[in-house]
């Protein structure tokens, strides 16, 4: 009998360990910066509350992950929003479940 794992074990995402500064340096550079920067210390700052009292640097990883997905989308959505959508197709679900009652 080994006293190897039969299966690989999953690797998380692991950013480099000077990614949280450099998010940081991008989000400054926004035009967003005024309301990201105060979001992204605060979930920072409770991710590594919660790193401390877990020992693990997952949640520190993950506020990094999300971050840099909004930092990547947001031209994408800039562009979307600047398109003139037309949204009066949507439908509210709330008002249809409303009339149901």
């Amino acid at each position: 009998m080994s006293a190897q794992p039969d299966h690989a074990p999953v690797t998380t995402y692991a950013p480099a360990p000077g990614a949280p500064a450099e998010l940081l340096t991008h989000l400054r550079a926004d035009r967003r910066a005024d309301t990201w920067v105060s979001a992204f210390e605060r979930e920072w700052a409770a991710a590594l509350e919660e790193s401390r009292r877990t020992f693990s640097l997952a949640p520190l990883y993950e506020v990094v992950q999300e971050w840099q997905g909004r930092l990547a989308s947001a031209p994408a959505v800039d562009a979307f929003v600047a398109s003139g959508y037309d949204d009066g197709d949507f439908i509210d679900m709330a008002e249809l479940r409303g009339r149901r009652r």
